[in-house]
């Protein structure tokens, strides 16, 4: 007898006709398709056998993209539990009328009417309270989805603007133009995370200008450091070294973790290049105890901006893996999963202890060591797909590669786990690269 599943008892037995569910099925793939900026899912469509298949209880593997997301989108549950039992599916949350994000929209609405009302100048309160949102956006990066981040970073954007067109105040145009470059700086770290190499390039691009226009030279070098690790994606290692050593170079008003951070990145581009004597230098700058020089953006705003322990041994790690060395690599993604558990949950981020995860599955695989490999995996599978950004699904989809050597190939436990990482970044929020053997340098 065919199970009972959720999904039949959303669609069959609650009465809905099929037309209308290819309807509804139609409309969420078109909103999906403008939410993701990929118009190849605005067509998607579903047959009447297909939908008396998915109805009808004989689903052994899920459908093909795009289809569990839009499911998703319809009904609010995973594709797996829809296409699961009914019986085994838990009675829903009950959602709040109001939820936090709402009522923050409200009160920046409310406020800009406020100022709007005061006069054509800007008052002090506004300007303050988009600094505060700003440094808010940059501390919670690590608990904010990239979309979400996004979404906020250009709503910062915009106001920041706007507000530029209503004030001649220099210092209050040089805070407006510094607030426009960091949450620019943080849409392109979001879109980066998305996967859209482009508009992250163009908006880190826009960060350094802006901070080019008021001289700020740690807004200049975090947004060269972005430009350096995307150059790097894209296959420009040599690139990525020029544009690190430049950024140390060039601007002022430098701290100690803007240096660290450039030359954590610095040393991911020499692994990539091969140059061990070169990676090995970049390393050990990073790692040099920091002096007590100070920048607001990196140290004293910190957050995505930052660069604290746990994000620097993560970061070595993966450089230790492009060299091959997977001793070091294990210990300095061991280390960053320990700095993390140290961290109060509240403040600790799920896609740095995701990498140094992956990371520390990949120096146990070149060991031959696939149990401990699929040990550190474990925490990373359970992940929700909104977290599962291009420098988590790129690591897993080079670990996935790595099981398809002799070493591996003819173990079932190789297999399942290949099988696992497929699932996982199937359903990911980043439009990836698809298997490609980059690292990320930084994020």
């Amino acid at each position: 007898m065919a199970e009972r599943s959720l999904l039949r008892v959303l669609t069959v037995e609650a009465g809905v006709p099929f037309r209308q569910f290819v309807q509804d099925y139609e409309d969420n793939a078109k909103e999906l398709a403008k939410e993701r900026s990929d118009p190849r899912i605005a067509s998607a469509t579903v047959s009447e056998p297909t939908y008396r298949r998915w109805t009808g209880g004989q689903v052994v593997k899920l459908p093909l993209h795009p289809a569990p997301l839009i499911l998703e989108r319809m009904y609010g549950y995973a594709a797996r539990i829809l296409f699961g039992p009914a019986d085994a599916v838990p009675p829903p949350t009950p959602v709040s009328v109001l939820d936090e994000s709402e009522s923050a929209m409200t009160a920046r609405d409310a406020a800009a009417h406020a100022s709007n009302a005061a006069s054509l100048s800007v008052s002090d309160i506004t300007l303050d309270q988009l600094k505060d949102d700003v440094i808010a956006l940059a501390r919670t990066y690590h608990s904010t989805s990239p979309g979400d981040a996004h979404r906020h970073g250009e709503e910062l954007q915009r106001l920041a603007q706007t507000l530029l067109d209503r004030t001649q105040r220099p210092r209050q145009r040089h805070d407006l133009y510094l607030a426009a470059g960091e949450a620019s700086a943080i849409m392109s770290v979001a879109a980066f995370d998305l996967g859209f190499f482009g508009p992250s390039v163009q908006l880190a691009r826009t960060a350094a200008l802006y901070g080019e226009v008021i001289e700020d030279g740690p807004l200049q070098a975090y947004a060269t450091g972005l430009l350096a690790y995307i150059a790097f994606w894209e296959n420009r290692p040599t690139e990525a070294v020029r544009l690190a050593g430049s950024a140390m170079e060039r601007y002022g008003g430098l701290g100690a973790t803007a240096i660290t951070r450039l030359s954590a990145i610095q040393a991911r581009a020499y692994a990539h290049l091969g140059d061990r004597d070169s990676a090995e230098g970049a390393l050990a700058k990073s790692l040099e105890p920091g002096n007590s020089d100070r920048d607001e953006l990196h140290d004293d705003i910190g957050g995505e901006f930052g660069f604290h322990a746990a994000r620097l041994a993560m970061s070595n790690a993966t450089s230790y893996l492009l060299l091959g060395d997977s001793d070091h690599a294990e210990q300095s993604a061991t280390h960053a999963l320990q700095l993390l558990a140290d961290t109060p949950e509240s403040a600790r981020s799920i896609v740095i202890s995701c990498k140094a995860s992956a990371d520390l599955a990949r120096a146990r695989l070149l060991r031959g060591e696939l149990a401990g490999a699929a040990e550190a995996l474990n925490p990373v599978f359970d992940v929700g797909s909104e977290w599962r950004g291009t420098g988590i699904t790129e690591r897993l989809l080079t670990t996935r590669k790595h099981l398809t050597q002799p070493a591996f190939r003819d173990a079932s436990e190789a297999r399942e786990l290949g099988e696992r990482i497929e699932d996982f970044t199937a359903n990911a929020v980043s439009r990836g690269l698809g298997g490609s053997a980059h690292l990320a340098i930084e994020g």
